[in-house]
């Protein structure tokens, strides 16, 4: 199955629709599919579930799709650096699933493995464990947290080989394997397109079997969320 796509948006085309629950990788502005994003927003579709760490920030990342009101409801474990966001919110237009980052990770982790739910002491006796199961385990409460899948993933890597074989670099390592598993659907944003066998089965982070799509962006921006210089 050929999977190399010329673009973002053909990547998306087929596929995308209103209503649908998609996963989005990166951590802040760090590993984020920018052209992916970009793509997903101009396609137009609206009343989406994003789930990712955050919602990047005002005009970035995840923070467009903000702008032009096509995310009804965010999945995340940060909202910060992001007034849309917060304005949103407050006002009751944007639904929050709030949810501990490790728990979250560890959701969309399950969700890949087909796990559908999992006890953590991450939560007890907070707003995070109202309405979920807690169970008693060795004299300690734990609260139940149901896995994460999405219709669609959207993935950050570094290399790509043709038939989908990633290798991340760095911190967009965190996220990004995990929405990767968790998707029916996973297209992937690659900076490198190397050749079949050109990457070492040892250094594979994400088999191809979760990939669907792929699409070359030799040039991201790469924002840096905030930068402190020392005063000369």
């Amino acid at each position: 199955m050929k999977k190399l796509y010329p673009d973002a948006a053909t990547a998306l085309a087929g596929v995308v629709k209103d209503g649908q629950t998609i996963a989005v990788g990166g951590f802040g502005l760090c590993g984020i599919p920018e052209a992916l994003i970009a793509a997903l927003r101009d396609s137009g579709v609206k009343g989406l579930t994003a789930i990712s760490n955050n919602a990047g920030v005002d005009g970035f990342g995840l923070g467009q799709l903000l702008n032009t009101r096509q995310i009804k409801k965010m999945v995340a474990s940060y909202v910060g650096e992001n007034k849309e966001f917060e304005r949103q919110y407050l006002a009751g237009e944007l639904e929050l699933e709030f949810t501990p980052q490790g728990t979250l990770a560890e959701k969309l982790r399950a969700g890949g493995a087909g796990i559908p739910a999992f006890f953590t002491k991450t939560g007890v006796g907070t707003i995070v464990a109202e309405g979920k199961e807690v169970r008693v385990f060795d004299g300690e409460q734990y609260v139940m947290e149901r896995s994460l899948v999405s219709d669609v993933s959207l993935v950050k890597a570094w290399k790509a080989d043709p038939v989908g074989n990633l290798v991340y670099r760095k911190t967009s390592r965190n996220f990004n394997p995990n929405v990767a598993m968790a998707g029916k659907i996973t297209i992937v944003e690659v900076e490198e397109l190397v050749g079949l066998g050109d990457i070492d089965p040892d250094a594979v982070h994400t088999p191809g079997i979760f990939v669907h799509r792929i699409v070359v962006n030799q040039h991201p921006e790469k924002r840096i969320e905030q930068r402190t210089v020392r005063a000369q």
